[in-house]
This record gives structure tokens, sequence and C-alpha cells, in this order.
């Protein structure tokens, strides 16, 4: 019995790993466009606050994820 795990002496690129903080701001988006629906479904103008607040929290999301792209280009690749 051998062993079974192909080896290459190209080093693998870390796949992009999401910060924690364009997580929490995706989970707030998509939370605020819910209580948007339910808000103007149920006939009230209040709906208006929360798809500002997802606009906002999508805007936020895209430049952490940004951010984070941009340093992990930046830094230098160690085996």
């Amino acid at each position: 019995m051998g062993d079974t795990v192909r080896r290459s002496s190209v080093p693998r690129q870390e796949p992009s790993v999401m910060p924690r903080i364009a997580l929490y701001t995706l989970v707030v988006c998509v939370l605020s466009l819910a209580a948007a629906v339910v808000s103007f479904v149920q006939g009230s103008w209040l709906g208006i606050v929360w798809v500002l607040l997802a606009g906002l929290s999508s805007n936020m999301t895209w430049y952490y994820v940004k951010r984070a792209r941009a340093a992990a280009r930046q830094e230098p690749v160690t085996n």
C-alpha cells in the first residue's frame, strides 16, 4: 500500500475568504430587504427606511470584499 496523495511542485493558491464583517453586512442587507418587503406588504411606508439600510449595507459588503481582495494580492506568497 503506497501513498495515494498526488503531489505537485506548483503551490496551491488559498481560496479567498470573505472577511467576517462582510458576512455581517451581507446578513444585514438580506434581513433589511426582507423587512422592507414585509413592511410594504403590510402597507407601511416605513419600508423606505429598510430599503435605505439595505443599500447602505450592500455598499459596505462590496467595500469590505474588495478591500480584502486587494490586501490578499499585495501580500507576498510564502510556502
